[in-house]
This record gives structure tokens, sequence and C-alpha cells, in this order.
């Protein structure tokens, strides 16, 4: 993804520049810079944040770095994209809201991209328009071709779903009260991470289920449903082609969410540097990316318990109100 992010930002992003590439593997940092025109590469991360010639920075690194770079851009006074999760513990989490609290504004947006996907965003205009009256239901599944043998059923919980755990939240525009994970028993578990079907009840009342399966098969695939009292709205897929031979008619599954979702990640870091010029923060804040983290923890203890588990938050700084 940092890679990606660097061509989206060289070639994509009107009014931004890409100024350093940092990556601990210096070659790899030094291709990628060679690739997007970067003016420089780097190994330092921290030398990187504090750089004068820096004004923004994009934190792709790996998970359990994302609190600790998010912290030091804060410290540095410098806006800051972060991928998904903010952080993987929800401790962390709050030692970054900590930090842009006391910093007095918002420099942070977390790297929830399909709250800038055409669809979702339709979706959500629809329903503001009470096209489908109150939301009762929303149905959601998320599929990959595949995961490594490493990959396991508590990482789809916290690694997978965070994306649904927010879109969700944002379709709704409600927090969580409790979550329910249940998993098929006639999974051949030698073969494949066994699937989590997963069911949230909102403060609002209202019902999220989502499918998570890492070991699909057949290809990325991702779809949602939201169900009102007057009628319902279904995402549409972004494949561009149909084809017919063989006395077939058929569509193409990408391998992984890339192509998916291109147009939000393009759209989304369109976005995050038109907001640093209008200094009005856009997407995901991070008392967001703090709540797909309590969830996704309490998905992980209900995965355990095979009980429905509490979603308890602390109380929200007006900072993000």
């Amino acid at each position: 993804m940092g890679a990606d992010h660097a061509r989206i930002i060289a070639t994509q992003v009107p009014g931004a520049v890409l100024q350093v590439v940092c990556d601990a593997d210096a070659a790899r940092a030094s291709a990628i810079a060679a690739e997007t025109g970067a003016k420089r590469s780097d190994t330092d991360p921290k030398a990187v944040i504090a750089a004068a010639d820096v004004d923004a920075v994009l934190v792709a690194s790996p998970d359990a770095t994302h609190g600790a770079l998010t912290i030091a851009s804060i410290a540095a006074g410098k806006p800051v994209l972060c991928e998904k999760p903010l952080a993987p513990a929800t401790a962390e989490c709050l030692a970054v809201m900590e930090a842009e609290v006391k910093a007095g504004r918002r420099l942070v947006q977390v790297g929830f991209m399909r709250r800038f996907d055409p669809s979702y965003v339709a979706m959500k205009q629809a329903y503001a328009k009470g096209s489908i009256g109150e939301a009762l239901m929303f149905h959601c599944v998320h599929r990959n071709v595949s995961v490594p043998n490493w990959f396991t059923s508590d990482m789809a919980i916290t690694n997978s779903l965070p994306h649904e755990f927010d879109i969700a939240r944002y379709m709704l525009d409600t927090e969580y009260r409790s979550i329910s994970i249940f998993q098929p028993k006639n999974v051949d578990k030698a073969r494949l991470v066994t699937p989590v079907f997963v069911v949230i009840e909102t403060e609002a009342g209202q019902l999220v289920n989502i499918e998570m399966n890492n070991n699909a098969t057949y290809g990325y695939d991702v779809r949602g449903e939201l169900v009102g009292d007057m009628g319902t709205l279904s995402l549409k897929s972004p494949m561009r082609i149909e084809s017919n031979l063989s006395l077939q008619r058929g569509e193409t599954y990408p391998e992984d969410w890339r192509p998916w979702f291109a147009d939000a990640y393009r759209l989304q870091n369109q976005a995050w540097i038109a907001s640093l010029t209008s200094g009005k923060p856009v997407g995901a804040s991070t008392w967001d990316g703090y709540v797909a983290t309590a969830v996704a923890e309490a998905g992980v203890r209900a995965r355990a318990s095979v009980r429905p588990e509490p979603v308890s938050l602390v109380t929200k700084p007006s900072l993000y109100s």
C-alpha cells in the first residue's frame, strides 16, 4: 500500500509533491522514489517526519508502527493520513487521541477509504434523502481469494473486518452496543482459515451482519445491502466489463482489494490534500480509528466466549463532535 499511495500522490493528486519515500528497506525505498519521481528516499521515519521540507505525512507502514508514527507527526504539527488500523490496540489509539486533543486541532485522518468509494457515497446520499425510510439492517460481505498460512480467524476480525466496522457506523451514523461472532463447524481447518459471521447491534437498535471469508478462492468480492422499512439499497460492483464467449456471459473478479477500491483510494488522497489547504478535516477521524479497534477487540472476545460482548467506549472528546 505504501508504494500504491506513493504512485497516487505523485500522479493523481494535483497540488501535492511527493517529497520523500521512506522504508526500512533502503533499496525498496530508492526504487519506489525513482519510479514515482520523489525528491529523495530515506529509511528513518522519525527524521522524515521532522524534516523541514515535509509538510504532511502518509503512514502506510506495518500496523504495529502506526500509532508511534502518527504521534510523532502530531508532535511535529504535521497532518497525517494513517492507513488503518490507527493502532492494533485501543490503549495505543487512546494515546494518539490524547496527543491530538492536546494539540488542539484535528491533524489525523484514518485511511478508511470506503467512505470515499462512489458506491458507498451514493448509498449514503440515497439513505439521507429518506428513499428507503428508516434503516433496519445492513448486510455486508467481504471475501478474499486466500490468505497466507499464518493468517488466523482472529486476524480476520482485527485486520480485515475493521473496514466493515467503520463503513457500517458511518452509513448508519450510530455507535455499536454489542458484537457476536459465529463460525461454521464443517470447515477443514488444516486447509482454510475458518470464515467468521458477525452480528452487531447498534445503539439505535439496527442490526449489522458481516460475512468475512478470507479464503473464498474465486476472487475478491465486497457486497452490501442497506435494508429500510420502505425499501433497500445495494452496492454495485465496480467491474468495468462483461464478457460473452463460449456460450457464457460473465464478469471477472480482481485478485485483491486494490483494483476494486482504486477510485476510493484516489478520491480519499485527493480529499486529504485538499483538506490541508481548506483547513476542514475530512474522512475518518482518530475517534473513528479508535472505535474500529475497540470493536475488533470486542469481536476477538466474542469469538472466544461464543456470546455477545459489549462494545465499551471512552467518553468522546469534543474535538471529534
